[in-house]
């Protein structure tokens, strides 16, 4: 069995979340994507009558499932309670049978897990023959330009520089975890957000009111200096401002989809099985080895 690394605080992100949830919480990235769920779903021929959203927070994704006529009931699972119906679960340790469930879908909460293998494999055999799984997490490079400056500061000012800003997968990766969890028909792709902020501090407050601020294991625990933050946000201004002044800010949105295996889906033919050849197929001569093209 292969070792788990333990990278986030999963109890310090939870009391963040709730904290941001109890407070006047940001949710533009989270609606941007129940949207973007909806309409994709909306392109999937078929229904779902037993649909889990796991671990979103807030209500835009169940209301955004619920307004599609191809959507049936709507179980949530969270550690923290919202809504009914729903199972208080962690996303790393869920109560499902084996092939229990039509559709999983999940919004902007599997890149905190520690275990996205194990998540995605137990998401795998929790789908009935044929189910889908389709989820948006931060990957890619979100948030590089905080990363960058904390990092170019702190080396500065303190002689070395702590882990501030989390690791994100990237979409070649994520693929990679798809298949190997045993995903049929894996698919992954990026939808880039950049926003812009009037300083790199309202940007620090919309992570705040996101439940997004720093909860990795290895973080430094004693408080941040005002020196380093000053010199945080000066560089910050002056690598990634754009000419009226305002910063900017990358969310990398990278969304997963995959199907539990089922013998009536398309199937990749195998090598040497097709019946045209390329040249043939793109109306041109082909070229044998060592043949030099024409001019």
């Amino acid at each position: 069995m292969t070792a788990v690394s333990m990278i986030f605080d999963r109890s310090l992100q939870r009391h963040r979340r709730r904290r941001a949830a109890s407070s006047d919480a940001a949710t533009f990235l989270l609606d941007r994507v129940a949207g973007e769920l909806a309409d994709r779903l909306a392109t999937v021929l078929r229904r779902f009558d037993l649909v889990l959203d796991l671990g979103a927070p807030g209500e835009a994704v169940r209301a955004a499932l619920l307004r599609l006529d191809s959507v049936g009931t709507v179980v949530g699972a969270d550690v923290l309670p919202r809504g009914r119906p729903f199972v208080v679960a962690d996303e790393e340790a869920l109560p499902f049978g084996n092939g229990s469930i039509d559709l999983v879908v999940s919004a902007l909460a599997l890149q905190f897990v520690n275990d996205l293998p194990g998540v995605l494999l137990q998401v795998r055999r929790a789908l009935k023959p044929d189910g889908l799984f389709l989820a948006a997490l931060l990957g890619g490079e979100t948030l590089t330009e905080l990363r960058q400056s904390f990092a170019a500061a702190e080396s500065e000012i303190e002689g070395g520089a702590s882990p501030r800003v989390a690791p994100f997968a990237d979409l070649r990766e994520l693929g990679g975890l798809l298949q190997r969890a045993g995903f049929a028909l894996p698919v992954t792709d990026v939808d880039r957000l950049t926003v812009r902020y009037g300083s790199v501090f309202d940007l620090l407050r919309d992570l705040r009111r996101m439940g997004a601020t720093n909860s990795l294991i290895a973080r430094r625990r004693s408080p941040l200096r005002r020196a380093t933050l000053r010199r945080m946000a000066e560089i910050y201004a002056l690598r990634f401002a754009d000419p009226d002044g305002r910063i900017h800010a990358t969310f990398d949105i990278v969304w997963l989809s995959g199907w539990a295996p089922h013998p009536d889906q398309q199937q990749p033919l195998k090598p040497g099985s097709a019946k045209v050849r390329l040249a043939e197929a793109l109306g041109t001569r082909e070229i044998s080895a060592g043949e030099k093209a024409g001019r």
